[in-house]
Protein backbone atom coordinates (compact mmCIF):
# COMPACT_ATOMS: atom_id res chain seq x y z
CA UNK A 1 0.00 0.00 0.00
CA UNK A 2 1.31 3.44 -0.83
CA UNK A 3 1.97 5.75 2.09
CA UNK A 4 1.24 9.08 0.43
CA UNK A 5 -2.42 9.70 -0.39
CA UNK A 6 -3.47 6.25 0.83
CA UNK A 7 -6.84 4.67 0.13
CA UNK A 8 -7.01 3.34 3.72
CA UNK A 9 -5.21 4.02 7.01
CA UNK A 10 -1.91 2.23 7.58
CA UNK A 11 -1.23 0.46 10.87
CA UNK A 12 2.00 1.49 12.54
CA UNK A 13 3.70 0.61 15.81
CA UNK A 14 5.94 2.47 18.20
CA UNK A 15 8.41 1.26 20.83
CA UNK A 16 8.62 3.38 23.97
CA UNK A 17 11.94 1.94 25.15
CA UNK A 18 12.60 2.93 28.77
CA UNK A 19 15.60 2.03 30.90
CA UNK A 20 16.56 3.68 34.21
CA UNK A 21 14.45 6.80 33.68
CA UNK A 22 15.71 7.40 30.17
CA UNK A 23 14.10 6.76 26.80
CA UNK A 24 15.26 6.13 23.24
CA UNK A 25 14.34 8.64 20.56
CA UNK A 26 15.30 8.47 16.90
CA UNK A 27 15.63 11.30 14.38
CA UNK A 28 13.64 10.44 11.27
CA UNK A 29 15.42 10.26 7.89
CA UNK A 30 12.27 10.12 5.74
CA UNK A 31 8.90 11.81 5.31
CA UNK A 32 6.47 12.39 6.85
CA UNK A 33 8.62 13.23 9.91
CA UNK A 34 11.93 14.00 8.21
CA UNK A 35 14.38 15.53 10.71
CA UNK A 36 12.06 15.17 13.70
CA UNK A 37 12.64 13.19 16.88
CA UNK A 38 10.25 10.33 17.54
CA UNK A 39 9.98 6.95 19.19
CA UNK A 40 11.26 4.04 17.09
CA UNK A 41 8.58 2.46 14.97
CA UNK A 42 7.05 1.88 11.59
CA UNK A 43 4.45 -0.01 9.61
CA UNK A 44 3.18 -3.47 10.48
CA UNK A 45 4.05 -5.93 7.73
CA UNK A 46 1.61 -8.44 6.32
CA UNK A 47 1.56 -11.62 8.44
CA UNK A 48 3.27 -10.19 11.51
CA UNK A 49 1.65 -9.50 14.84
CA UNK A 50 1.74 -6.05 16.40
CA UNK A 51 4.23 -7.25 19.03
CA UNK A 52 6.46 -8.80 16.37
CA UNK A 53 6.37 -5.49 14.48
CA UNK A 54 7.40 -3.55 17.61
CA UNK A 55 10.37 -5.89 18.18
CA UNK A 56 11.43 -5.75 14.50
CA UNK A 57 11.11 -1.96 14.19
CA UNK A 58 13.04 -1.36 17.42
CA UNK A 59 15.84 -3.65 16.18
CA UNK A 60 15.92 -2.10 12.68
CA UNK A 61 16.00 1.50 13.89
CA UNK A 62 18.07 1.24 17.09
CA UNK A 63 19.87 -2.15 17.00
CA UNK A 64 18.31 -2.84 20.42
CA UNK A 65 16.50 -6.00 21.49
CA UNK A 66 13.30 -5.18 23.34
CA UNK A 67 10.44 -6.93 25.06
CA UNK A 68 7.02 -5.28 24.62
CA UNK A 69 5.58 -5.14 28.14
CA UNK A 70 2.33 -3.17 27.96
CA UNK A 71 0.18 -1.24 25.55
CA UNK A 72 0.74 2.49 25.97
CA UNK A 73 -2.03 3.63 23.65
CA UNK A 74 -3.54 3.80 20.21
CA UNK A 75 -3.16 7.12 18.39
CA UNK A 76 -4.37 8.57 15.10
CA UNK A 77 -2.00 10.54 12.92
CA UNK A 78 -3.72 12.21 9.98
CA UNK A 79 -1.62 14.65 7.96
CA UNK A 80 -3.30 16.75 5.30
CA UNK A 81 -1.75 18.62 2.40
CA UNK A 82 -2.33 22.29 1.53
CA UNK A 83 -5.66 21.36 -0.15
CA UNK A 84 -6.79 19.45 2.95
CA UNK A 85 -6.53 16.10 1.14
CA UNK A 86 -5.21 13.28 3.31
CA UNK A 87 -1.50 12.99 2.61
CA UNK A 88 -0.77 10.39 5.34
CA UNK A 89 -3.06 8.45 7.67
CA UNK A 90 -1.64 6.14 10.33
CA UNK A 91 -3.23 4.32 13.23
CA UNK A 92 -0.32 4.01 15.68
CA UNK A 93 -0.16 1.31 18.35
CA UNK A 94 2.54 2.13 20.89
CA UNK A 95 4.03 -0.23 23.47
CA UNK A 96 6.14 0.34 26.54
CA UNK A 97 9.20 -1.86 25.94
CA UNK A 98 11.92 -3.12 28.22
CA UNK A 99 15.45 -3.03 26.83
CA UNK A 100 16.85 -6.58 27.00
CA UNK A 101 19.98 -6.40 24.85
CA UNK A 102 22.07 -4.77 22.18
CA UNK A 103 23.87 -1.46 22.03
CA UNK A 104 22.11 1.66 20.79
CA UNK A 105 23.21 2.47 17.23
CA UNK A 106 21.56 4.28 14.34
CA UNK A 107 19.68 1.83 12.16
CA UNK A 108 17.48 2.10 9.08
CA UNK A 109 15.15 5.06 8.48
CA UNK A 110 17.02 7.19 11.06
CA UNK A 111 19.67 9.88 11.06
CA UNK A 112 20.33 9.65 14.81
CA UNK A 113 19.37 7.60 17.86
CA UNK A 114 19.96 8.61 21.48
CA UNK A 115 19.01 7.90 25.05
CA UNK A 116 17.24 10.92 26.60
CA UNK A 117 16.72 11.57 30.29
CA UNK A 118 13.30 12.69 31.51
CA UNK A 119 14.60 16.25 31.69
CA UNK A 120 16.09 16.15 28.19
CA UNK A 121 13.03 14.66 26.53
CA UNK A 122 10.89 17.44 28.05
CA UNK A 123 12.89 19.94 25.95
CA UNK A 124 12.46 18.02 22.66
CA UNK A 125 9.69 19.16 20.33
CA UNK A 126 7.54 16.06 19.79
CA UNK A 127 4.15 15.59 18.13
CA UNK A 128 1.37 15.66 20.72
CA UNK A 129 0.60 11.95 20.38
CA UNK A 130 4.29 11.00 20.67
CA UNK A 131 4.73 13.16 23.78
CA UNK A 132 1.69 11.44 25.31
CA UNK A 133 3.08 7.98 24.47
CA UNK A 134 6.42 8.94 26.08
CA UNK A 135 4.66 10.19 29.21
CA UNK A 136 2.54 7.04 29.49
CA UNK A 137 5.57 4.81 28.82
CA UNK A 138 7.50 6.44 31.67
CA UNK A 139 4.48 5.92 33.95
CA UNK A 140 4.32 2.22 33.06
CA UNK A 141 8.08 1.84 33.55
CA UNK A 142 8.06 3.21 37.10
CA UNK A 143 4.90 1.30 37.96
Amino acid sequence: MKREYPIAPMVGVGAVIVDRRRIVLVKRAHLPMLGEWSIPGGAVELGETVREAVIREAREETCLEVEPMALVGVFDRVIRDENQSILYHYVLIDYYCRWIGGELRVGSDCDDARWFSLEEVARVRLPKDTAEAVRLGFEKAVG
